[in-house]
């Protein structure tokens, strides 16, 4: 039964990823570039990554919490002792900590951007709202999270926000506001997807503000605040890609950080199937790791894995065939196909990520969650010195192998800790397999465009027709080597649907 809700919310919430995808694809190649300068583009990144990482320390560990603690705040008879209503205490102390502290550093900050991206410097109060919708976006779809319903938020962070800044790039692309009017629209779609989400949760009827202070014991509350301190400095291991477009805002300009925004969204398109199946089975992993069921865990934990490595390493596939496609399309497409590099690196990275993504939550949902301190400062330490040694000597290029390179250490060592101290691993010998795969596709690629693309008569029909073809000989390699019983399942039943309705 968990398993059934689990595939049906993971099902909505990737239709949900990519419908935003669709949106995303159309904004970010076709509008984006064509209404916005490349300056603007840096701005618009540098003041989301900004918030995200600020929202992510003023969160104060809850999103984790939330998942963690909710199973034993949890009744049978559905009540949950005002769990909620600390759900959102927790990260509104964070949030005022954070508030405090900016504007302390207020100067620095302006000092530090001042010479390659003063535009950004002009706009950076922008980021206390920013960074509070931001937050508790965040923290309601951790609370839809626990209530196994993850298709709203989902379809909020994904489709709504993504609308919401496509009507303000058009505004403004056409003249019809200004730029800081422009801004302030883009940031308020943050705010329009918080609402969203809290009235969601609301209308769900099953969550309660009422505190019962007399369930809350003295070592309940050491435990969540330990975990909390914990978790707020791990925290950072899920944002670490932030720091690039920091970096390179800081160092190289608003420009360079354009064009490393066009980059990795290519390249961030592989990590949304992650999105929806690690929100749902964060849940599962809590559940089973406070009942000691570590058989779930290790089998959930190689399924999600498999999963990951199967539909990560095809979208890399696809798109690193497309890019020269794809740059020769898009509006002022030469002013950004310097980043092309930065796609290759960060999508390969990418795949190491999501293939070994569900480790992060086995280890923050076990008893040695303390542990994930350690790695989460490896990581952070890592990405902080290799982008401030590559960056400089590789410009956008240096941001995208310091993400490999903090990626790869971090994930080998939590990997093998995993491995030795908790009994789980996340291998499978069907994974093989997909490598094999993957590698007989780049075979055939390769040949095609020895063969058959000097004849195509343009570079977007041969990108189509190659696509075409490889994608179909993907999926029947795929199903005839039985890589994965879900995806055969599914296919051969939607297989059977459409055959019946043809027969009809």
């Amino acid at each position: 039964m968990i398993m059934g809700v689990i595939a049906r919310q993971t099902i909505k919430g990737s239709i949900a990823n990519y419908l935003g995808i669709a949106i995303g694809f159309v904004t970010t190649f076709f509008v984006l570039t064509d209404c916005l300068s490349a300056d603007e583009i840096g701005l618009t990144r540098i003041l989301v990554d900004a918030a995200m990482l600020f929202s992510s320390l003023a969160m104060l560990g809850a999103n984790n919490s939330i998942i963690r603690f909710y199973p034993y705040f949890k009744e049978e008879d559905g009540s949950d002792h005002g769990f909620f209503a600390w759900a959102l205490l927790l990260p509104l102390v964070g949030f005022l900590l954070f508030a405090i502290a900016f504007v302390l550093c207020k100067n620095g900050i302006v000092t530090l951007y001042a010479e390659h991206s003063q535009l950004f410097t002009k706009y950076v109060y922008h980021l206390l709202p920013l960074t509070f919708f931001a937050l508790y976006t965040t923290v309601f779809e951790s609370c839809s999270n626990v209530l196994m319903r993850i298709a709203v938020p989902k379809f909020v962070r994904e489709v709504l926000i993504r609308l919401c800044n496509l009507v303000a790039y058009l505004l403004y692309g056409h003249s019809i506001i200004s730029l800081d009017l422009f801004v302030f629209l883009f940031c308020t779609s943050y705010a329009i997807a918080a609402t969203v989400d809290f009235c969601y949760l609301l209308s769900m009827g099953k969550i309660s503000f009422r505190i019962d202070r007399h369930f809350i014991t003295t070592q309940m509350v050491r435990r969540i605040l330990g975990y909390t301190l914990i978790t707020t400095v791990v925290s950072l291991s899920s944002n670490v890609q932030l720091f690039n477009s920091l970096f390179i805002g800081a160092q190289g300009g608003l420009a360079m950080a354009g064009v490393y925004t066009i980059a990795s969204y290519i390249a961030n398109v592989i990590g949304v199937p992650s999105r929806s199946l690690l929100a749902i089975s964060g849940p599962v992993v809590a559940q089973s790791m406070k009942e000691g069921d570590i058989g779930t865990v290790n089998q959930l934990a190689q399924k999600v894995s498999l999963h990951q490595l199967l539909v990560s390493s095809m979208l890399y596939f696809f798109i690193c065939i497309n890019l020269n496609a794809l740059y020769s399309v898009i509006p002022n497409g030469a002013n950004y196909v310097a980043g092309t590099a930065v796609v290759l690196i960060m999508g390969f990275s990418n795949i190491i990520s999501q293939t070994c993504s569900i480790v992060i939550p086995v280890l923050n949902y076990s008893n040695r969650y303390i542990l994930s301190l350690p790695f989460t400062l490896l990581l952070t330490i890592t990405a902080l010195t290799l982008n401030a040694l590559l960056i400089p000597l590789m410009g956008v290029s240096g941001a995208a192998t310091a993400t490999l390179g903090a990626a790869l250490i971090y994930n080998i060592s939590q990997l093998v800790y995993v491995h030795c101290k908790l009994k789980i691993s996340i291998f499978s010998k069907r994974q093989i397999s997909i490598v094999a795969i993957m590698v007989l596709l780049a075979l055939l690629e390769r040949l095609w465009t020895w063969l058959l693309t000097p004849l195509m008569p343009h570079v977007l029909i041969d990108a189509i027709a190659k696509s075409g073809i490889l994608a179909v000989i993907a999926i029947l390699l795929t199903l005839r080597a039985n890589i994965s019983d879900d995806v055969n399942n599914l296919f051969f039943n939607i297989y059977n649907k459409l055959r019946r309705k043809g027969n009809k």
